[in-house]
């Protein structure tokens, strides 16, 4: 009988160890996000995108800023950074979820989910840009075929058509992972000088107040809204914006990036599922093939030795 429990605690100890956890974290995370284009396609058919967006942030922000106060109530926004935290603000939360969201309420939750799997190549495009960083012929290969793959998602059927909705709508997701990944170059000189919560919060903060006058151009459209959409306004706030950021955190203090940046990879096919299943939405085969081109090619970039490895991790 003490051998059984030697051995049981041994299993439960395993089973309870950092890295098992931070998988279980992890995986949570991907399911979360890769959800939340259901849940923003079903709210914004009730709630305008501007006033979506400043509704999920200002409960998110009121979460971040109290548990941040509690957790690092010491640490001090530096008055040289107030520039940058604010712009950053404005690209990572107020113009990407405004174009998010007015994106997803033109197209497909199953689309607008294969698209943001470009944000790794963008990323490294406008490093390639930006900071002359220099990358290997792999990457390259690995940056037309994700483009190549994008082209594919964007046009669902395989053909552009400029005047349908859909099409403004993947444009409007590809405008968003644009912007998402100048936030991350933007955030590029404040990492290392703030935890990863102190940057989310204050970012989340100035791009909330940032939401607030935009709102107002909405004001025709408020009305009350239902339980449904009020309820999924409330899963994107906490679950996404606020546990999934925490999860998120804590899986990268425990695991390597690549492991991370597989996990993130999955998202997009989470996206693509639950709104096949969960809203009907029909997959074209060209936008399949544009999926799995676009993920291979993120597999080929994040594992080839260069310097702008990093920089496509923490991007994802």
């Amino acid at each position: 009988m003490e051998l059984f429990l030697k051995k049981t605690k041994i299993i439960i100890q395993s089973l309870l160890s950092d890295k098992v956890l931070a998988n279980l974290a992890m995986l949570i995370t991907v399911t979360l996000w890769g959800m939340s284009f259901i849940s923003i396609k079903t709210a914004v058919k009730e709630v305008p995108p501007i006033t979506l967006a400043l509704l999920r942030f200002m409960i998110a922000s009121a979460i971040l800023l109290t548990i941040t106060k509690k957790i690092q109530p010491n640490v001090k926004l530096q008055r040289c950074d107030w520039g940058k935290m604010t712009i950053a603000g404005f690209f990572g939360i107020t113009l990407y979820f405004y174009l998010e969201n007015t994106g997803i309420s033109l197209t497909t939750a199953s689309s607008a989910a294969l698209i943001t799997a470009i944000i790794p190549i963008l990323a490294i495009a406008l490093d390639v840009l930006v900071f002359k960083t220099k990358i290997p012929l792999i990457q390259s290969l690995g940056i037309i075929g994700a483009m190549s793959g994008a082209y594919l998602a964007i046009t669902a059927n395989g053909q552009l058509d400029f005047s349908s909705q859909t099409f403004k709508g993947n444009l409007c997701i590809v405008g968003a992972m644009l912007s998402w990944s100048l936030y991350t170059l933007l955030n590029k000189s404040l990492n290392g000088k703030y935890s990863g919560l102190f940057l989310t919060t204050y970012q989340t903060l100035f791009g909330t107040i940032f939401l607030i006058p935009l709102s107002l151009f909405e004001y025709s459209q408020w009305h009350f809204f239902s339980w449904n959409a009020l309820s999924n306004i409330f899963y994107l706030a906490i679950c996404c914006s606020a546990l999934g950021y925490f999860l998120y955190i804590y899986a990268l203090s425990k695991l390597d990036v690549t492991i991370t940046t597989l996990y993130l990879n999955l998202m997009s096919i989470i996206g693509v599922l639950s709104g096949h299943f969960f809203l009907a939405e029909t997959i074209f085969p060209t936008q399949i093939l544009g999926g799995i081109m676009i993920l291979i090619s993120i597999i080929i970039i994040n594992f080839a030795n260069s310097p702008t490895k990093k920089l496509a991790y923490e991007n994802s």
